[in-house]
């Protein structure tokens, strides 16, 4: 199930030459939001009364491990939606790579234990290629934001969050203010503190380099 968000938003920040995330440590905030913005589009995750998120009553679990372990963070009292954008960030991160390398878009090789550094390599870069196009196109396009799918929108915002090199470099995203803007607009319908939490991404990402990020 390489379409579920998180598989998408980890192989367009993913570097051949680097054979890994362009930046692992932003790449971990990026797969987070995408996993939330995930769940909360098939309506597993949902807004509380008081702008918080909680596990929907009737939400089952999706099959996939990724978005299910997420799901799990989620139950019992409600959590603020930048809460779960920083937890557990690395270990949904490798959790993403584990889950592609068995699906088979991307092969991992760790050789030298579990503290060394691992070398990803995608098996399909055409396909990387198109899902990188079409990100772009979306960014790139005039049309309204409300047309833009949801789950597109959120691709090309959490890119410009990070300044993802193959979609969303920083004259891009200085140049294209307003159109993010605009399809950061969409993940509203969705849930208004999901947006909000989108919206304040980067500077989470900042105040984590300086130490403050969480685990």
């Amino acid at each position: 199930m390489t379409d579920a968000l998180p598989y998408r938003m980890y192989l367009l920040a993913h570097d051949a030459s680097a054979r890994g995330p362009y930046d692992r440590r932003r790449t971990g905030f990026l797969v987070r939001a995408a996993v939330l913005v995930e769940l909360a589009l098939r309506g597993h995750l949902v807004p509380d009364d008081d702008g918080a998120v909680r596990r929907a009553a009737e939400a089952a679990p999706t099959g996939d491990p990724v978005l299910d372990e997420v799901l799990r963070e989620a139950a019992g009292r409600p959590h603020g939606w930048k809460t779960l954008v920083r937890r557990h960030r690395e270990r949904t991160l490798r959790a993403v790579e584990d889950r592609l390398a068995a699906l088979g878009p991307v092969s991992v090789d760790q050789r030298g234990g579990p503290f060394a550094r691992r070398r990803v390599t995608v098996s399909d870069p055409a396909a990387v290629r198109a899902l990188t196009a079409r990100a772009a196109a979306v960014l790139h396009a005039t049309g309204p934001a409300a047309e833009v799918d949801a789950a597109d929108a959120a691709l090309v915002v959490l890119s410009a969050a990070g300044h993802v090199p193959s979609v969303a470099p920083r004259r891009d995203t200085r140049a294209h203010r307003a159109r993010i803007d605009a399809l950061t607009g969409r993940l509203g319908a969705v849930a208004p503190g999901l947006e909000k939490a989108v919206r304040g991404l980067r500077t989470t990402m900042i105040a984590a380099q300086g130490g403050m990020g969480g685990s």
